[in-house]
């Protein structure tokens, strides 16, 4: 069957369906991996995205045990071509067959170099999948133009806490839209974490007297999530060693008077360098977001630059002063992909107490 995206500046491509058949609009936005697209349909932060994947060839070695969540999270999918016959003893099922069964629309067979070049020379934009042909463009971009993200945290947070038992450290982890291998990380490390739905009272966690906080990663524009940057201000404000990841980095820095803005088309891919600031040495770490910290509208006196893109030398994380708070933009935890960066969490560790 015949399918169309249609971009919000009217340009359209044409390709095959593959997945749901029912229309979605969304912000289409592009990653880079070459591996791990089952870890980037399950991850919550795109949640009310579309994701264009680079790699030419998707799905090759079929659905994996490795998911990052318990269902897929983006609007639509675009690929090149989709591989019909996957190969992989730890194959339980094709990439086609899972996007039906998640009921997520998605395009193959167009060209997918063509569509990322428009996006990094536009900005990140609306559009559209359909299977239509009889697509009306006037009455189609006024509707995709209106298309916004919305509160995706709350769709994505789990509804009540849980545990995973440890018999080391009692971590917090706040679930913004946590990937799964963050919890892992601490829970391989001995901590006990529970997890909390994201809109928890800070009183209510801090309560349980947790050795450690764990700010996740998530979906969506920081700046609206006023309500869980009131506790994360709280957070701040109490004594207990935090660490966070991407949206929860950039929480901090809101809760802390600093500011973000949107990224041209973002940084999403497993091949991003990152420089520590403390030691100069560079990183190749795992992304996935679209808004990023000014560093410069945060005082010095509270916190100051970590970690910095080499590629355009936007802000990767922060160290704040007189605080056992450090955060980052980028994944320290991202599986299948650089591991580079997993020391963060024996860091986190050592915050908190040392290894016990």
């Amino acid at each position: 069957m015949k399918a169309f995206l249609i971009l919000e500046d009217g340009t359209v491509f044409e390709g095959t369906s593959i997945g749901s058949k029912r229309d979605m609009i969304s912000e289409i936005v592009f990653n880079t991996s070459m591996t791990g697209y089952l870890e980037v349909l399950t991850d919550p932060s795109y949640a009310g995205q579309a994701v264009v994947m680079t790699y030419p060839l998707i799905g090759n070695y079929g659905i994996t045990p490795d998911m990052e969540s318990k269902r897929a999270w983006p609007d639509g999918y675009i690929v090149r071509e989709l591989s019909r016959m996957p190969s992989n003893f730890r194959c339980e099922g094709t990439i086609q067959d899972f996007l039906e069964e998640q009921d997520i629309p998605g395009i193959a067979g167009i060209d997918t170099r063509a569509l990322t070049k428009i996006l990094r020379e536009k900005g990140t934009m609306n559009g559209m999948i359909t299977t239509n042909e009889s697509y009306n463009l006037d009455e189609l971009l006024p509707k995709i133009a209106a298309y916004e993200v919305g509160d995706v945290v709350s769709k994505v947070t789990c509804q009540e806490p849980y545990v995973l038992p440890g018999d080391g450290y009692k971590v917090a982890l706040m679930d913004y839209g946590a990937k799964n291998n963050i919890a892992r990380s601490l829970n391989q490390r001995g901590c006990e974490v529970t997890v909390y739905p994201a809109h928890t009272k800070a009183e209510e966690v801090l309560s349980a007297k947790p050795d450690g906080i764990m700010l996740s990663n998530g979906p969506g524009d920081p700046k609206t999530c006023t309500a869980i940057i009131e506790q994360v201000r709280k957070f701040y404000e109490s004594d207990v060693p935090i660490f966070a990841i991407c949206l929860g980095h950039q929480l901090m820095a809101l809760a802390n008077g600093g500011d973000t803005h949107k990224l041209k088309y973002g940084h999403r891919g497993g091949n991003h360098p990152v420089k520590d600031l403390s030691t100069n040495r560079v990183y190749i770490s795992s992304q996935n977001h679209g808004y990023v910290v000014d560093d410069t509208t945060l005082s010095r006196e509270i916190a100051k630059p970590a970690f910095v893109n080499v590629n355009d030398g936007t802000n990767e994380g922060m160290e704040y002063i007189g605080k056992k708070i450090f955060t980052v933009q980028f994944h320290p935890e991202a599986c299948p992909g650089p591991q580079d960066s997993g020391y963060l969490f024996d860091r986190f560790m050592e915050m908190m107490g040392g290894d016990r």
